[in-house]
């Protein structure tokens, strides 16, 4: 974010990787999808899960029509994978990452909005949302379908927490928070003022900033003070602090 950037007033924050850690949820329940299709997911290169693993925050359905093609076949996959994925949510598997909550309500006691996304379907999200507690954490939640059903690398769902919150007047008005490179280029196509990668999940720093994540954070919980540290305020108290000393000199 360049000086002239506005204050962010919007944050999208990714859930599984970012905020809430699911253990490897993900990769058991795909393979219990792919097993109720007839299929074994594998472990080594060009497997079904390898390739999982590589479009992790992709749009799940996304996921199964590029492994299955016809879309009967990947819909069908789809709710096994996300059946499997909620029975694991059930046996209590999925907690808030350290810092998530607290990052959640100071950014809004800061008087940003937060929006949380997902690349799961609405169901498997408000189970992970009960499952945290968190029902009324975010000022908004969205999955692919809330976005005309196109979820990440596309932009969709960023823009609709734009248009749906209206607290920003313009799109540099946003940060985007995430784990994979997915994250980052939805982000970066939504016209956010900032995208942040964070190392809790999914992808190294490398491949967060080949997508275009201008900032790598250890964590969300170093979010608000990037934030905070970023503002015009911050900037502009600073810049009076140093002309001060500067004269005084």
């Amino acid at each position: 974010m360049n000086p002239t950037t506005p204050d962010i007033r919007l944050v999208v924050l990714d859930m599984a990787g970012t905020t809430v850690a699911d253990g490897g949820l993900v990769e058991e329940a795909f393979a219990a999808a792919a097993r109720h299709m007839g299929e074994e997911p594998g472990s080594g290169p060009d497997s079904m899960l390898d390739y999982v693993r590589a479009t992790m925050g992709e749009s799940k359905i996304s996921v199964f029509r590029h492994l299955f093609g016809a879309e009967a076949k990947a819909q069908d996959a789809n709710k096994a994978f996300e059946a499997a994925y909620a029975e694991l949510v059930d046996g209590g598997r999925v907690a808030a990452l350290p810092g998530a909550r607290e990052t959640i309500e100071t950014l809004k006691s800061q008087g940003r909005t937060v929006v949380l996304t997902t690349g799961f379907a609405r169901t498997t999200q408000d189970a992970i949302l009960t499952a945290l507690g968190w029902q009324n954490l975010a000022d908004l939640t969205l999955c692919p379908a809330d976005a005309g059903g196109r979820g990440r690398p596309y932009p969709d769902m960023v823009l609709t927490a734009f248009l749906r919150t209206g607290v920003a007047d313009d799109v540099r008005q946003l940060a985007v928070v995430g784990d994979t490179s997915y994250d980052m280029l939805s982000g970066v196509r939504a016209g956010a003022g900032l995208v942040a990668g964070v190392l809790t999940g999914a992808h190294d720093a490398d491949a967060l900033s080949e997508a275009g994540a201008a900032q790598v954070l250890g964590s969300v919980a170093e979010l608000p003070v990037l934030l905070a540290e970023l503002s015009p305020q911050t900037r502009s108290t600073r810049s009076a602090i140093d002309s001060t000393t500067f004269v005084g000199r």
